[in-house]
């Protein structure tokens, strides 16, 4: 049987090409329509496009559905610890470690270093539970 957790790190790491696959269609795109003599400028704009849309993603994708691409495919979703689904500050507030990728350890690591989960899943009051 595997455990929330378990299915919490495979599903961020589902996401996390779901991401980087749009992230590559829409550079492609990018560069056929806004540099078409300079393929590399586009890549300049990469640092502030892609945690804004990494954010869009798991905003939208978990205030909407319950669940990001990653969650769903391991049968977990995301809802306020009354079992209700999640607000729009809930959401926003939930994801702002996962800018870059990479804070979401620290969330984790404070969180559980003060015997909870992520620290912002404290602060928002939400829980990843199964979807069963």
């Amino acid at each position: 049987m595997t455990t929330v957790f378990t299915k919490r790190i495979i599903a961020y790491v589902l996401d996390f090409f779901v991401v980087s696959a749009i992230m590559w269609i829409l550079s492609y795109f990018a560069f056929a329509v806004l540099t078409p003599h300079n393929v590399h400028a586009v890549y300049q704009f990469f640092i502030f496009l892609v945690p804004i849309f990494i954010m869009i993603y798991f905003i939208l994708c978990e205030k909407l559905f319950s669940a990001s691409i990653g969650k769903a495919i391991m049968s977990i979703e995301v809802k306020s610890q009354n079992g209700a689904d999640i607000s729009w500050p809930q959401a926003i507030v939930r994801n702002l470690t996962k800018i870059y990728w990479f804070p979401i350890l620290f969330d984790w690591l404070i969180g559980k270093f003060l015997h909870s989960d992520r620290v912002l899943n404290g602060i928002t009051r939400t829980v990843v539970v199964d979807a069963y």
